[in-house]
Parts: structure tokens; sequence; C-alpha cells
């Protein structure tokens, strides 16, 4: 095979990155076993058992069940499917913000459950206002954010969660991003601060694991028993995932870099990243772009189209908001010389703009 993959040496708006060593590691170790027959490899579902903890203890739980899954993506078709399967009307209906990422869209469109959007706030956070108005005796979840895919935003999750239990809907916390770094700043959004239910928290994001591995956790045992079917062939009696076959991969590395990393290298690992972003933020608004402040290492900018693309030809793996702006987001792998390099080069861009074209004439 003669493709390479992806360096991550331009690669400015990815939520993952390079794993920890120890992570990649892990991962090779246990590629080919498989932690949905706990049966056949038992030494991988202990190692899970293990990855739930932790991230328990990240969030605030303690006393968590879940399990390793794929991504954010499956850990929110997850929550709204328990939801559905919780609630006692033939109509449910899930609540969330236009900040909140795309996967709710799949999830209610499969699952079969109506999708509520309401708006943002001045500061980019859900509208709580619009929230009470939106739910009602249908409603069978309401999602809170915890570090938004565009702004870095983390929604008012405590008063989310008084909303839920006003209409009696579950709450569930999409901080698939935000979860491995919210711990180190004064953001309410985890289970000891709100009545959460469920929750997407992602190793293989900030987390420095290898992709995939994302986590659902869920608040008690039971609500994961509303996911559960029949596997009658194998050892083990009922299965909660939404896959079945899945690679130990995950489950190892995620174990590996939070035991190298929780919490000091997690900690360091924040405020160099979120150093990064505000120098970066300053850098821009000193060349007249307008930035929204970056609230967790996610930079948002209004950099032209034109400009956007001339990056993008030098190289840059860049991506926009949804109206529009740079989105850049101070992973791990983005140091200060990368981002003075995206400087330097949006410079160059720039006076090369601004230089008329010399006529023939």
């Amino acid at each position: 095979m003669q493709i390479e993959p992806q360096a991550f040496g331009r690669v400015l708006s990815s939520m993952c990155t390079e794993p920890h060593p120890k992570a990649r590691d892990a991962a090779e170790r246990f590629l080919a076993t498989n932690p949905g027959d706990p049966g056949t490899y038992p030494n991988v579902a202990a190692l899970e058992d293990d990855a739930i903890a932790m991230l328990g203890e990240i969030a605030g739980l303690d006393e968590p069940s879940g399990y390793v899954a794929s991504g954010g993506t499956e850990a929110n078709v997850q929550a709204v499917r328990i939801a559905r399967n919780r609630a006692e009307t033939r109509t449910p209906n899930v609540v969330v913000s236009e900040s909140a990422h795309f996967s709710f869209q799949k999830a209610t469109d499969v699952l079969g459950v109506e999708l509520r959007i309401v708006p943002t706030d001045d500061a980019f956070r859900a509208d709580l206002e619009a929230v009470r108005s939106c739910v009602d005796r249908e409603t069978a979840l309401v999602v809170g954010i915890a570090g938004t895919t565009e702004y870095g935003r983390v929604d008012p999750i405590p008063e989310l969660g008084e909303i839920a239990a006003s209409v009696d809907a579950l709450l569930h916390v999409d901080a698939a991003w935000g979860g491995f770094v919210l711990p180190f700043t004064d953001h309410e959004w985890n289970f000891s601060h709100a009545p959460v239910d469920t929750m997407a928290i992602d190793p293989h994001k900030m987390g420095q694991a290898a992709v995939p591995a994302g986590g659902l956790l869920v608040r008690s045992a039971d609500l994961l028993d509303e996911l559960a079917v029949d596997t009658p062939y194998l050892e083990s009696t009922s299965q909660a995932t939404l896959t079945g076959t899945r690679s130990g991969a995950g489950v190892a590395s995620a174990v590996a870099a939070m035991a190298e990393l929780w919490p000091d290298g997690y900690r360091s690992q924040y405020v160099r990243s979120q150093h990064n972003a505000e120098w970066l933020a300053d850098a821009l608004e000193k060349r007249g772009y307008e930035v929204v402040d970056p609230a967790l290492p996610l930079v948002a900018a209004d950099v032209p189209r034109s400009t956007f693309d001339a990056l993008r030809a030098e190289g840059w793996r860049i991506s926009r908001t949804g109206t529009g702006e740079l989105r850049v987001v101070c992973m791990p792998h983005v140091t200060r010389k990368m981002l003075a390099s995206f400087i330097g080069d949006l410079d160059r861009l720039e006076v090369r703009a601004s230089v008329p074209l010399v006529s023939d004439d």
C-alpha cells in the first residue's frame, strides 16, 4: 500500500489527535480482541470496566456504568435510544439547541423520535427560555452540550437539568470533546454538578486514546437495561452496546492513556492548549478579525472565504463553522510553532491579496 496516513503537522480543525505512545502500543496489543464477547475475551472486558471507572472519576460519577463506544455519535444515539425506550408516550421528542452535534439528527431519524431544535443565546449557549417553552409532557430527553464543536461553549447544565426534571425527562450531556478539559475549569458540567442521566465523553479526542474510543456513561445501571438485547450464542446473556463485535484496541488505548495522563497530564495539556487558543485569538484580533472569545481551546474568527481557501491551498487542514467563521481547535498536537507558522502564512496571503494587479497597458 502506497498511501500514508494524514500527518498532523498542519491539522488545525480536527477534534482527534495523535494518540499517546502508550495508548498506541495498547491499541496494537489488543487489536484482535472483542469486548463484545466477554466470555471469550475476559481480559479486555476487565479493561473496559477499568475504562468506565476512570471515565466516571473524570466526569464526577461515583458508581458509573457504561461502555467504550465508537465515539460521540454512537453515545448520543444510545442516549436518545434509552430515553425513547423509557418514555411512556408513543410520540417522544428530544430537545436540543442549535449548537448540538449533528449526530442528534441521525439519532432521532433512525429511532423515529421528534427532534426539537431551539436557538442559542448571545453567548452561543442553549437559550433557557426557549428550552422551557419547547418541552412538554412528551419530551423524553433534554440535551446539554459541554464543549460545543463550533465555539467550545458549555450550556447551563444544572438549569437544563431542572427543566428536564419539570417534565420528567432525562438529561443527556454531550461532553465528547470537552470532557477531558472541563475538569480543570470552573464550569458546571458533570454528574456531580447536575442530575445528569447519560453522558458522551470521548477518550479519542482530548483524551489522547487511539480512534475509535468513545464513551457512554450512565448514572445507574438500570438505564443500560433499556438497551439490552439477548445474546443466546455468547457466554454473556445480554448486550447493551449498539454494535456487536468491537475491537479491544479502543478499550485498551483508553485505559492506557487515562492511566498515564489523569489528572496531571491532562491538566498540563489543557493549560497549554488554552494558552495556545488565547494566543491565536489575540493574533487574529490584532489583524482586524472578529474573534469569538475562546472559553475552551477552540477559536472561531471571521476570516474571509477567499483567505480561508488560500490557506487550505497552502496545506492547512481547517474548517468553518455553520455561519462561515474559520474554526481552529487547539488539540494536543497543535503547538505554538504551528500556530505561528499559520499566522505567518495568513499574513503573507493577506499582503498578496492587498497588492493591486499591475496592468500591461
